[in-house]
């Protein structure tokens, strides 16, 4: 269920690289699947910020296939412990080639088809294991650059899924 949602058309896409991107949606958060645990202190420290402004300033990444969660882990959680029900998410194909997963864990190798598996089946990965870098060229960026800012009221964030 997506409680509001604007698809990515090929018109709207000014840039190759974000072909990736399916859609924005605000959607319940009760239908993401986190593939990695979080650190108590930066949630703790997160939720108090995102708290004390009132507002989230940028959506979380997901795949639009699953609603595995590949960025934004400390948010969901935040915004689950804040009393939140919608949360804004970026859709991604995860399928995409332009999508590759690191790791920030040297003894740990991951496939994105291990992410997908670790959030469909709640089997969790420590905090911080994955990245999600985009190819863009020859350069690898960040997934998180792709996370436009919202701004969006928790007030709104509250409110009851018609």
């Amino acid at each position: 269920m997506v409680v509001f949602a604007y698809e990515h058309r090929e018109s709207s896409r000014p840039k190759r690289c974000l072909r990736f991107v399916r859609k924005f949606a605000i959607t319940p958060i009760e239908v993401l699947k986190p593939h990695e645990d979080v650190d108590p202190h930066r949630l703790s420290s997160l939720t108090r910020e995102i708290g004390s402004d009132g507002v989230l300033k940028r959506p979380i990444v997901a795949d639009h296939r699953t609603n595995v969660v590949l960025d934004g882990h400390h948010r969901l959680q935040a915004l689950k412990l804040l009393g939140c029900r919608l949360i804004p998410v970026i859709y991604v194909d995860y399928r995409d080639s332009r999508i590759i997963v690191k790791t920030y864990r040297e003894s740990i190798e991951l496939t994105k088809d291990m992410i997908v598996e670790a959030g469909l089946k709640g089997h969790l990965f420590p905090p911080k294991t994955s990245k999600h870098m985009v190819l863009k060229g020859s350069d690898l960026t960040h997934i998180s650059e792709f996370e436009k800012p919202v701004h969006i009221p928790l007030s709104r964030l509250r409110k009851p899924i018609r």
